[in-house]
């Protein structure tokens, strides 16, 4: 994928050479969605990064150009919500403000009881992120709360994406996928 100006390209190029560098670690990893893995992409590392951050959040709106009009950004605890913020900051820096929200993993047993904090999401169009796909099961549990939050979610984006069935779920969702950086980028193959 190339992104729509050499600026957002270059952001990129720099994104990968620094996940090369500093997020993928080789060993025995068990993933989220328990499979197993020879080599893990700790994007953690880089999305709460400052040297990172600010391209994450720029690539993110660029990938959400054609998604039309879109009140929020965020998806899942804790791997989306530095992204969210990114975009949600970039997107105030280019002048089209973008709202974040964070989707808990269960409702909160006090207090209001949410499940989603930040943006109200009720009747508006909202993107799920995440930071590294691999069977798309997080950003499909963030979209099974939103959808009975009562919003719209239209996409999932992901900073990197494992190609290992991840896009096949979320478009069997009715959403569209978008990934920015995939394993061919990384040097590295599908497990």
């Amino acid at each position: 994928m190339t992104l729509s100006t050499p600026e957002l390209e270059a952001d990129r190029q720099a994104l990968i050479a620094l996940i090369k560098d500093e997020a993928v670690f080789h060993g025995d990893f068990t993933l989220a969605s328990g499979k197993k893995a020879t080599y893990y992409v700790d994007m953690r590392r880089l999305t709460l990064d400052h040297r990172a951050a600010p391209a994450i959040g720029r690539i993110v709106l660029d990938l959400m150009q054609g998604l039309g009009d879109i009140a929020a950004v965020g998806g899942l605890t804790l791997g989306a919500d530095p992204i969210a913020n990114a975009v949600m900051h970039e997107s105030v820096r280019a002048g089209a403000p973008v709202d974040a929200f964070v989707v808990r993993k269960e409702p909160k047993d006090h207090g209001r009881g949410r499940q989603i904090e930040g943006a109200d999401v009720a009747g508006k169009r909202v993107v799920v992120v995440e930071d590294t796909s691999t069977t798309g099961g997080s950003p499909l549990k963030a979209v099974e709360v939103l959808r009975a939050a009562g919003a719209e979610p239209v996409a999932v984006i992901s900073i990197v994406d494992r190609k290992t069935g991840a896009q096949a779920a979320v478009e069997a969702a009715g959403l569209q996928w978008l990934a920015a950086i995939d394993l061919d980028d990384l040097g590295l193959a599908p497990q």
